[in-house]
């Protein structure tokens, strides 16, 4: 099974990187009130970064506390 993650990731990130290479003209994004120029190869790269820690963050619990049955049981 881990195999199998390997090889998907590896693909991934392969694919990944001709997306990017392909993707070098420079276009305008806006964010908030800010005009910023960057190749849309940074821009993907970035939206990548930014959905991995979102998804780590989000599979790990990150900022979600658990609260068991003993914690609420015992505020006597």
């Amino acid at each position: 099974m881990s195999k199998i993650k390997i090889y998907t990731t590896l693909i991934a990130a392969a694919l990944m990187a001709i997306i990017i290479a392909q993707n070098t003209t420079v276009v305008e994004t806006k964010i908030l009130f800010v005009t910023i120029a960057m190749p849309r190869a940074a821009l993907l790269a970035v939206t990548l970064l930014i959905g991995i820690v979102t998804g780590i963050s989000l599979a790990l619990g990150w900022g979600h506390k658990h609260k068991s049955a003993d914690d609420s049981a015992s505020t006597d």
